[in-house]
């Protein structure tokens, strides 16, 4: 779109007189005056875009005159995102957006442009997007209860950027805006940082897409804390002071019997080999030394019974070799 200004900027008419005086007679001579040539006019070209990039149809812009700040020009963007002024007086003038043209981007900030004689001044306008409007919602996570004091850190997922800290009130909610840099919504984190008193913390992030000019809840529970219980005391058991302990078990040694049975004498082989009268068949590890000590008699017995016999024997020999007496 372009439009022509039909207002310009130009210096005031002057009169001037001069007096003669001449012989008592005052003579008036007008001086001519000659206008000075306007400058040439300078051009205008507003580009409009988002923060995405995307141009904008139908922005609405106003040119104001810095001097007296009244309006000398208005006009919309086109579906290229693109307006011009055309014929614009040489000078400073202030550019006003009142109008973005569009449900989810706000308004850019005015600003001024210098127009110069024969040259079109171009400059690009984004609008930034509306903030989106969160709110953060604390329950009792049994009753439904809200509760107050709650601290609330919201960061962008992206990361960078100072947390924004939220303090739930008596409703058990916290509202603010967020900032958007996307047409689909800028993603956030809300992260419980502290919970109401006699409530354990909920540190399980909520996640918030944050879509311009919409509005947003984040909601957290909190569960209530254990009242602590001293545990019972027991007492340790005592032993009465008039109960007789059991006496310890001896051990039995390896090398001792238990058994209090009468040792067998080592006579002859015969009654070594028999069991002594009275006693009783020892077995297992009690009866080994005991048996032991049989096996020695035995062997002793039967060394002393085969010495005799063969004493006997050479007794005998000798007998039958001597010669017959006379």
């Amino acid at each position: 779109m372009r439009t022509r200004t039909t207002a310009r900027r130009s210096a005031p008419a002057a009169v001037a007189a001069a007096a003669t005086l001449a012989t008592g007679t005052l003579t008036w001579a007008p001086s001519a005056w000659a206008e000075a040539p306007e400058p040439q006019p300078g051009h205008i070209e507003i580009t409009k875009k988002d923060p995405g990039g995307d141009f904008l149809a139908g922005a609405a812009f106003s040119l104001l005159d810095t001097l007296n700040g009244t309006m000398a020009l208005q006009g919309k963007t086109g579906k290229d995102g693109i307006l011009r002024f055309e014929g614009v007086t040489p000078g400073v003038w202030r550019l006003k957006e009142t109008d973005s043209g569009s449900l989810i981007h706000d308004l850019a900030p005015d600003q001024d442009i210098v127009v110069t004689p024969g040259q079109t001044a171009k400059l690009t306008v984004v609008d930034p997007f509306k903030p989106a409007e969160v709110t953060v919602t604390k329950k009792d996570k049994d009753t439904g209860k809200p509760l107050a004091g709650a601290v609330i850190n919201i960061t962008p997922q992206a990361g960078g950027g100072k947390p924004l800290t939220l303090t739930t009130g008596k409703d058990g909610t916290a509202t603010t805006k967020l900032d958007v840099s996307s047409r689909t919504g800028t993603p956030y984190n809300a992260t419980e940082t502290k919970a109401p008193d006699g409530y354990q913390l909920n540190s399980t992030p909520v996640k918030i897409t944050a879509k311009p000019g919409e509005k947003t809840t984040a909601a957290f529970t909190n569960t209530k804390k254990n009242k602590p219980t001293n545990p019972p005391t027991t007492p340790p058991p005592t032993t009465p002071s008039g109960t007789p302990t059991a006496p310890a078990t001896p051990t039995p040694s390896a090398t001792t019997p238990t058994s209090a049975a009468p040792q067998p004498t080592a006579t002859t082989s015969s009654t070594a080999s028999s069991s002594p009268k009275g006693s009783l068949a020892q077995t297992g590890a009690d009866s080994t030394s005991w048996l032991l000590a049989g096996a020695g008699l035995l062997i002793s017995a039967g060394g002393g019974a085969v010495l005799a016999l063969r004493r006997l024997r050479e007794a005998s020999r000798t007998a039958d070799s001597a010669p017959d007496a006379p």
